[in-house]
């Protein structure tokens, strides 16, 4: 899929003055595209990943991405430019000791982000900020698990980022007043429009969002529907520009089950209980556009519907 932005990002407010280098751990889908906004809005950033080819494959998807921008006039040649030059590799948590902000964005999983924050900790400036990139874990939890609750907030970048307008912020119990308003300044400065949510499972967007996704599920594991005729019906008849089973191939089946879950543990409400078809997708390893294969068969010239 062509992720390149496809909307004018509304106006950027100037860099701020008290982050100079963020960090971003993870280099995936969601860390490419933070690293990609972050570094066309002016700061120096630092990408991390526990392996080479990760970053290696980022900055191809990076610099693919601003150069299909450039094309489309929405920057320069020397944005581009410039904004490349800005973005490093970090080889350890050791090379983000002088970021000002360090953002997470690992796998939707607990106990991973848990053992990034513990290791992490240790080799960060006394005033730096975290950040997570969670799109549904408890913030106030995570927070708990480092070394500086009070400097830690939620900073949820909508998938793709460089298309997407919302970042969702979200505090945790602990989370200090000026880490909120700084961390606000910082998503404005990169051109973002914010919601504040409270730290509630899944918080506002993927409350809503997911569930639909997982009835979609369900409407197709009870044969009301294939999966042609309810990505139809919800693009032709609710006016989605994208069907819910094609977007949770694009989300990943992975990220959208360890939501589901975080839903149904965290709210204990059996509307929430993750469909069985979407558990066994996942556990076949078809997880989506990312391996493939989910809903849809992307191998061929066409995505074809696998049920």
């Amino acid at each position: 899929m062509d992720t390149a932005v496809k909307v004018k990002k509304t106006s950027a407010a100037p860099p701020v003055n008290f982050i100079k280098k963020v960090g971003i751990i993870g280099a995936g889908q969601m860390g490419n595209g933070i690293a990609h906004v972050v570094a066309l809005a002016g700061y120096n950033v630092v990408l991390n990943d526990q392996k080479k080819e990760a970053i290696d494959k980022a900055l191809g998807t990076i610099e693919r991405n601003m150069t299909r921008q450039v094309g489309r006039g929405l920057i320069t040649e020397s944005d581009m430019k410039a904004g490349l030059k800005r973005i490093g590799f970090a080889t350890s948590f050791a090379d983000l000791g002088d970021a000002d902000l360090v953002v997470e964005a690992a796998t939707e999983d607990e106990s991973v982000k848990r053992k990034i924050f513990v290791e992490l900790c240790p080799h960060l400036k006394k005033d730096a900020m975290l950040a997570s990139n969670t799109s549904s874990i408890s913030i106030t939890r995570l927070g708990a698990s480092t070394d500086r609750p009070e400097r830690f907030i939620g900073m949820h970048f909508m998938n793709p980022v460089p298309v997407m307008q919302l970042v969702e912020l979200i505090r945790g119990i602990a989370t200090e007043d000026e880490t909120f308003s700084h961390t606000r300044q910082f998503v404005e400065s990169l051109g973002k429009t914010i919601a504040v949510s409270e730290d509630f499972p899944a918080f506002i967007v993927n409350r809503i969002l997911l569930p639909m996704i997982n009835e979609a599920v369900y409407t197709l594991y009870e044969g009301v529907g294939g999966v042609e005729a309810i990505d139809k019906a919800m693009r032709l008849g609710a006016n989605h520009p994208m069907g819910p089973l094609e977007l949770a191939d694009f989300i990943g089946l992975d990220t959208c089950l360890s939501v589901m879950q975080v839903l149904y543990e965290g709210l204990a409400d059996t509307k929430y209980r993750p469909c069985p078809l979407l558990v066994k997708y996942v556990e076949a390893g078809w997880l989506g556009r990312k391996t493939q294969r989910g809903f849809y068969d992307y191998r061929g010239e066409a995505p074809v519907p696998t049920r």
